[in-house]
């Protein structure tokens, strides 16, 4: 979310500096084989990297985001599905499973309804977790020439994103602070992120094979008074 209320600084040092630092971190953070899209917002959406194991690209993607006016979350998401869709299958036909990871501080102003949005992911087996950031006393300042600035309240909207992770079976988030933020992005990042590791099981079945002998030998001592 790239709106202009993310500019409030009830988060230190303001909401969208929070937002970067926390996506930053849960890229980097990510296993290396996982593609990475970014998709920003405001009252448009735009798919600012696709999916792709460049961690660079998304980096400075991050870092380049500016604010605008407006919100468009249902058109975001319609966003990321079609650059989901794009992601070719690998060697053996099979589609890699995906997921949307969606922050937001406000509601959808213009473009399709969240309602929409998330039927199509639902339809499309992509679960999207939110989280919504800020707090109930944001505000921002806005101004105009010839006009005097005005303090503009700008509360966080939580029931949109709730809906949204509910309808399309994610997971939902609250975050008051970067500390928060941080805290939700590696809560998120450690339920889709995986490592393969070769674990050898043969001590496991020996020892089941032993528990077995052992429970045949007791029924034997009990039903026949000897070993088997």
């Amino acid at each position: 979310d790239v709106s202009l209320s993310m500019e409030s600084n009830d988060v230190s040092p303001s909401r969208i500096d929070a937002a970067k630092s926390a996506a930053r971190s849960f890229v980097e953070d990510l296993p290396d084989t996982i593609n990475v899209g970014l998709v920003s917002f405001d009252g448009v959406a735009r798919v600012d990297v696709a999916p792709t194991t460049d961690r660079e690209s998304i980096l400075l993607a991050i870092d380049r985001l500016e604010l605008g006016e407006s919100t468009a979350i249902g058109e975001a998401i319609f966003a990321t599905l079609k650059a989901i869709e794009a992601v070719p299958p690998n060697d053996e036909g099979t589609l890699a499973p995906a997921r949307v990871v969606l922050m937001s501080d406000g509601e959808t102003q213009q473009g399709r309804p969240n309602e929409a949005a998330s039927a199509a992911a639902l339809e499309a087996g992509v679960p999207v977790s939110t989280i919504v950031f800020g707090t109930p006393g944001g505000s921002i300042i806005y101004s105009e020439p010839g006009v005097a600035p005005q303090e503009i309240p700008v509360p966080v909207s939580p029931e949109p994103l709730a809906q949204i992770a509910e309808a399309t079976g994610g997971s939902f988030f609250e975050a008051a602070s970067a500390a928060e933020l941080r805290s939700v992005y590696d809560d998120i990042g450690s339920s889709i992120g995986f490592e393969r590791r070769e674990v050898d099981i043969a001590s496991w079945f020996a020892g089941l094979g032993l528990a077995l002998l052992l429970v045949t030998s007791v029924f034997s001592l009990l039903w026949f008074s000897r070993l088997p």
